[in-house]
């Protein structure tokens, strides 16, 4: 008696042998795979790039912002790549501008 090995049981000659699979489906399955990757992946992080990259090209002077640490500031000076960020009264720093998350309504660090 066995109680870790279990006993194999007899079958016919090709019974347990699986059919062969048609090439057309697994064609068809590749290109619905790869047709529900790009509509539900790489298509909606394409879109949420070029948005980001429309915001960080449109930022001017005087904008108010939130950067991805949290930080609130106005930028005071945007040329390039950089911008320089007040993020206090008389504390200005400077960042990447790849570093804004979004941009805030006109007024929203006074009611804060």
């Amino acid at each position: 008696m066995s109680f870790f090995i279990s006993e194999a049981a007899a079958q016919a000659p090709g019974a347990g042998q699986p059919a062969a699979a048609d090439p057309m489906v697994t064609i068809l399955m590749m290109v619905g795979l790869f047709a529900f990757m790009y509509f539900f992946m790489i298509r909606p992080q394409r879109k949420r790039q070029k948005e980001h990259k429309n915001l960080m090209d449109d930022l001017a002077k005087g904008d108010e912002i939130v950067m991805v640490s949290g930080m609130l500031g106005k930028v005071v000076k945007a040329d390039g790549d950089y911008m320089i960020v007040e993020v206090g009264q008389g504390t200005e720093l400077k960042f990447q501008k790849m570093a804004v998350h979004a941009v805030l309504p006109k007024g929203t660090i006074k009611d804060i």
